[in-house]
This record gives structure tokens, sequence and C-alpha cells, in this order.
């Protein structure tokens, strides 16, 4: 605002190609400055960086990506991240879910699948939390015995998962949007078996340390264009005889 104030001043008399860079840099040195004004943005708190997970799926992270058109009821999509390998597992809910719906779709799309996770990270509210934990264990028939993590400050990679998931259906079903729990499994798919710049190999290698099968899966000499090849060679070399 200070600077601001000050260009607008100078301004009506001044002008020179680096005067907004002269301004800033003149109020940060000034002493009168730093002496009568004060900062009105909150303090910065302190960073609090989440422990890296060792195995994967036993430290996930959960977020909601909501405003679908109805589809079999569902308008909601629970995102479930492997904070390990990055992998995800993508679910449906109706709009007014509840801590033991999340949770038996939680267990449909990952449990069965990798068994109860060690932490979970989620922007959601802690009441919410707590009762999904407690939902969690009770559909294990384990005591509950960890508190649950609520972590808006480092709960990141999901959100910027988020805006990936979604490219997704946009490029799916953008003719027929309320189609898009259909192929929510090929974006599943699609995600999981895309190569990471980061790490240089798919998310599925990660996990199971081979790469993906393609679709469809090619099988050497089924090929019409590779038998027209061979046969052109053996032509070649019938002819070098």
């Amino acid at each position: 605002m200070c600077i601001k104030k000050t260009l607008a001043r100078l301004g009506e008399n001044f002008t020179w190609s680096s005067i907004r860079e002269n301004v800033r840099l003149f109020i940060a040195s000034c002493s009168d400055c730093q002496h009568t004004k004060y900062e009105t943005r909150k303090p910065a708190s302190l960073l609090c960086p989440l422990l890296v997970p060792f195995h994967p799926w036993k430290d996930l992270s959960l977020d909601f990506i909501v405003g679908f058109p109805v589809y079999q009821g569902n308008t909601t999509i629970l995102v479930v991240v492997d904070r390990f390998s990055k992998r995800i597992h993508l679910g449906m809910l109706p709009t007014n879910y509840i801590a033991h719906v999340a949770a038996l779709i939680f267990m449909e799309i990952v449990g069965k699948h990798h068994g109860m996770p060690q932490s979970l990270v989620s922007n959601k509210d802690p009441l919410f939390i707590s009762k999904f934990w407690q939902e969690l264990f009770r559909l294990s028939n384990n005591m509950l015995q960890m508190s649950s993590t609520y972590h808006p400050q480092s709960d990141g990679q999901t959100k910027v998962l988020n805006r990936v998931v979604e490219q997704y259906p946009r490029a799916f079903v953008h003719s027929k949007p309320s189609t898009w729990g259909k192929w929510l499994m090929w974006t599943e798919w699609s995600y999981n078996t895309s190569v990471n710049l980061s790490m240089g190999i798919s998310l599925f290698e990660v996990t199971f340390g081979r790469k993906p099968p393609s679709f469809p899966q090619y099988l050497s000499g089924t090929s019409k264009l590779q038998l027209l090849k061979i046969c052109s060679l053996i032509g070649n070399l019938s002819l070098l005889v």
C-alpha cells in the first residue's frame, strides 16, 4: 500500500523506466517506514512437514472432489493417495455423504486390497476424520489406538492431484457429463499407469516392480505389417543368394 501511494505521488511530476523497483527498494530500506508501519498480514506459522513414508499404502492422504452431475445417485469422488508411491484409488459418493458411508467406500476401494493404513492425512474437519477412523476400525474388528490426523497445511498433494483427476472426466465425457462415473475406473488406471516425471517410471511400477500391461497386449508375429516386412526381407535375401 505504501509503495502504491508513493508511486502515485511521484507520478504527478516524474517518471522513469525503473520507478517501481526504485520505490520498492527505497521503502524496504527506509528506517521511518520500518518504525511507523506495521505488517497487516497474519504471521506465518511454523513449518510442520509430514514424516516421509517407507512402505506403500501405509500412509495415505484423503480428499473429495464435489459438484459432479448426478450419476447413479453420486456426485462426489473420494480420492485416496498413497503418499509413498503416489498411486490413487477413486470411489463415488452421494452428495450428503457421512463418515460411515465414506468409510465403507474406503474399505471397498482401498482396504480390501492393502489392509488398514497407519496414518491418514486430510484437510477435512477433525470431527469427520475422527468418526471416519472409528468406523474403519469397527469394520475391521480392531481397537482404535491411534489419533486421526488433521493437517491442512500439508495436504497439498491431494489438492494438486484433484486438478489432475478432474482433467480426465473433462476429456472422457465433455459431451455427456452425466456419464462421468462410468469412466472413473479408466481415470484411475490412466493416472496410475502413466509415467511420473519426478520418478521417471509409472506409479504402477513403483508398487509392483514391473511395467503395467498395455491395452491391447501386443504379441510378436501377430501384426500383418510385421509379416509383410518379414516376407519382404526374405525376398531380398533370396535375391542375394
